[in-house]
């Protein structure tokens, strides 16, 4: 890993934060890049437009540091041509019998239990803790301090915000959002907004997904960097 050259697409706060991630795993950042950048660096990471990327090689990676979880898998399919790498911040523990996928960040201090499931381009926040046997799909965004119970799923695209409790064996659906603080005790449908403890529904939200004909397909037993250390998990196509 520390001989490719890795790329950070966002530059805004996110972006800043994991370029913390990465920097903390002694890896070495070529560049943050962004359409349209704001200022010329982040320390001494120097943030170019998008443009000034390099066409893709075996030698170039990429995470997309981007928040809002559409948008993440826009970009992504914008970029299909390029490798992703996972960063997971030294401090978070991840069981040996957990997978997770490609582009994927865990930031500080964040727990994921045996026979978890993380899946690609997946945020896991500060702090946030992943039981046993939970499931997440896609482009997911877990927020700082949520809590996910034994055997939770999550579906593909969903926003889980601050604090969030989710009970086990609960099935959260496809581009939910999940308000902060929020006690998910029942199963939520695709595009529901939930909010309160505990959590009801208050609208529900149509995601028009972009059409994709070239994702990035995940090979098996794809090596990533966890605390400094070469270690191999397995990781999957697409959670659906």
């Amino acid at each position: 890993m520390e001989n490719r050259k890795l790329y950070i697409f966002g530059a805004s706060g996110h972006g800043k934060v994991v370029a913390e991630l990465v920097a903390s795993t002694y890896s070495k950042i070529e560049a943050m890049i962004d359409d349209a950048p704001k200022t010329a660096s982040f320390g001494q990471v120097p943030i170019l437009n998008t443009m000034s990327i390099v066409p893709p090689k075996s030698d170039v990676a990429m995470i997309i540091a981007v928040g809002n979880n559409l948008i993440r898998k826009k970009i992504s399919s914008r970029f299909s041509n390029y490798n992703f790498f996972t960063s997971i911040h030294k401090t978070a523990f991840v069981s040996p019998s957990a997978t997770v996928g490609l582009g994927t960040v865990v930031m500080v201090h964040a727990i994921i239990n045996s026979d978890a499931k993380i899946g690609n381009h997946v945020i896991i926040n500060t702090a946030a803790l992943i039981e046993h046997d939970c499931s997440i799909a896609d482009f997911v965004h877990i927020s700082p301090k949520v809590t996910l119970s034994g055997n939770v799923s999550i579906g593909l695209g969903s926003h889980l915000g601050s604090g969030v409790i989710v009970i086990p064996g609960i099935k959260i659906g496809k581009w939910c959002t999940i308000g902060a603080g929020s006690v998910v005790i029942n199963d939520i449908p695709d595009g529901a907004t939930v909010v309160g403890n505990p959590g009801k529904i208050i609208e529900y939200t149509t995601i028009l997904e972009p059409s994709v004909t070239s994702e990035k397909i995940l090979k098996k037993k794809k090596v990533i960097k966890i605390n400094s250390d070469y270690r191999k998990f397995n990781t999957y196509k697409s959670i659906k």
